[in-house]
């Protein structure tokens, strides 16, 4: 079964999971349309596709400039036909270092920059009645976790969102999905200093959501190790949910000590 749209818009299409949607849509044929505020990496990435590919740069946290990159990729490509949502950031940080304007950015990109693309997308596609609005979320928003805050609650909004917006949408002929992944090998993910269980490459990650979007699934999670680790979490008594994590935060904590304190005898 081929893939069933024609031309598909990216957001974060720079590095990570957006690139490698990238490269597989168009190996199979699709227009794809690169979103992100990396000029050089898109037109990088925009010429190793050709000219099924159109780079549109902008910061998905300002809603005219994504408006204006889907006017940009409509005319080069044609009317977009689904839009992933993906770009995503995030950083670690103890509730004493709150850092109220890492916090701001965190969310105005993930959620406010999911709601911008689809939003400037929607109206064409229910016009068309037909189109797929694609957000990629995270297993972490399902449970609050120490030092996670900022990017579990930000995920924990878009999955929210998105099943309000798949409801409203069914009589429309636009289908919504939510992805929901593990820890996948990006850039985003390298800049981590603890452990990531059940660790995906981007390859398989880009193929399972690719997998999604063609079967119209409601939602996706993977890996399926860790959205069982996830569910049993869930289903752990609060108590003995509460000391385990604290366990481990303390853990994570002195192990940072740790390295701050080699860093500055070295």
């Amino acid at each position: 079964m081929g893939f069933p749209y024609g031309v598909v818009a990216i957001t974060g299409a720079s590095t990570g999971i957006g690139r490698e949607l990238a490269k597989q849509l168009a190996g199979q044929g699709v227009k794809v349309g690169l979103i992100a505020r990396n000029a050089e990496l898109l037109e990088k990435l925009s010429g190793e596709i050709g000219p099924g590919a159109c780079a549109a740069p902008c910061d998905v946290g300002d809603f005219a400039a994504v408006q204006a990159a889907v006017a940009k990729i409509e005319g080069a490509l044609g009317p977009i036909e689904c839009m992933v949502a993906n770009a995503g950031i995030g950083a670690p940080r103890e509730a004493l270092a709150f850092d109220a304007a890492v916090t701001e950015q965190i969310y105005r990109t993930n959620v406010l920059g999911m709601t911008h693309a689809f939003y400037a997308v929607l109206p064409g596609m229910i016009a068309r009645k037909r189109g797929h609005l694609v957000g990629v979320s995270s297993l972490a928003s399902y449970q609050g976790l120490p030092q996670d805050a900022g990017y579990a609650g930000s995920k924990a909004a878009q999955r929210i969102h998105l099943e309000s917006l798949r409801l409203e949408l069914r009589p429309t002929g636009v289908k919504v999905t939510t992805v929901c992944p593990g820890f996948v090998r990006t850039p985003l993910t390298d800049r981590n200093d603890f452990d990531m269980p059940f660790l995906m490459e981007v390859g398989p990650a880009a193929r399972r959501i690719i997998k999604a979007i063609r079967r119209g699934c409601r939602i996706t999670h993977f890996p399926w190790s860790l959205l069982a680790l996830v569910r049993l979490g869930l289903a752990t008594p609060r108590w003995i949910f509460d000391w385990f994590m604290a366990m481990q935060a303390k853990g994570m904590h002195k192990g940072r000590k740790q390295a701050r304190s080699a860093e500055h005898k070295s």
